[in-house]
């Protein structure tokens, strides 16, 4: 790992980490990281070596210019941290590619580094397709191996079986090292799965926002997302197919959700509404 600058002392930092790749469908959860980047001011303080993970005939080297200047731009995971963030709590944001090889060195990396920063959670995005509707709000599964986690119903663990991507393996490393993880999924409808896909980037947001018990300044995807599903909704529109489908997804989820109209699922919703507003009735920036 190479260090951009000393890293200052963190308070109780969260690692919130996400992969382009095979673990992001739409490019939902980087697009995540992206955005905290952005809004809450994340200061770069370490990169890998891109020639340690990455075959760059697969991931290749951009050039760009920067302040004038053309430079090369390296297919890498950086780390970046925030300090002073609306959690209360420090930060560790976690950004980049899926590697090509060495995965076990790589996960090893980041969560030496994340330890010795002091972290004690670390929740892990993902976008997957799925025969979800562009209409209705998009799921988002919270998972975990944490007991503690799951006794406070945070997530619930997970059953799946079979391939995985680095997600999955820093989760169950982090799991392992004793670091408890959350990993959180959104549900990318397949017919509109292509990038980007803010609709569900915006249902990952909500998801930590819930997780972590802050607000996250998400007025640019909100929109984002809206003009998303008009130009999804345009498409099936101009075919038949399609609007039955959507259609018929719809009926699917729906019927399958009605429990979900409880008490305690509105009771969440209306806390969440209470949280992207100020106690004088005001919405919060």
């Amino acid at each position: 790992m190479l260090e951009f600058a000393d890293v200052p002392e963190l308070r109780d930092p969260v690692v919130i980490a996400a992969f382009e790749g095979w673990n992001d469908a739409g490019e939902s959860a980087s697009a995540v990281v992206e955005h905290l980047r952005a809004v809450w001011g994340a200061e770069l303080v370490a990169s890998l070596d891109p020639e340690d993970y990455y075959d760059l005939q697969v991931n290749r080297p951009t050039i760009v210019t920067v302040a004038g200047e053309r430079t090369l731009r390296w297919p890498s995971t950086r780390l970046y941290v925030v300090r002073d963030s609306p959690l209360g709590r420090d930060l560790i944001l976690v950004q980049g590619i899926e590697p090509s090889v060495r995965w076990r060195a790589f996960t090893a990396e980041i969560l030496d580094f994340c330890l010795d920063q002091g972290a004690t959670l670390m929740v892990t995005l993902g976008g997957l397709l799925a025969d979800v509707p562009h209409t209705r709000p998009i799921p988002v599964s919270m998972t975990t191996e944490d007991q503690a986690l799951r006794e406070q119903g945070i997530a619930e663990r997970s059953t799946y079986e079979g391939p995985t991507g680095i997600v999955g393996v820093l989760s169950e490393l982090a799991h392992r090292r004793e670091l408890p993880t959350v990993s959180a999924w959104a549900a990318v409808p397949h017919y509109a799965g292509g990038p980007p896909s803010p609709k569900a980037t915006l249902a990952l947001l909500s998801a930590l926002e819930e997780l972590l018990g802050c607000v996250i300044d998400d007025d640019e995807v909100a929109e984002a997302a809206r003009a998303w599903e008009r130009g999804v909704d345009e498409l099936a529109a101009s075919d038949e197919e399609v609007a039955e489908y959507v259609a018929s997804l719809e009926d699917a989820q729906d019927t399958a959700e009605l429990p979900e109209a409880s008490g305690d699922a509105i009771a969440r919703e209306f806390e969440r509404y209470l949280r992207k507003r100020g106690e004088d009735g005001s919405p919060r920036g």
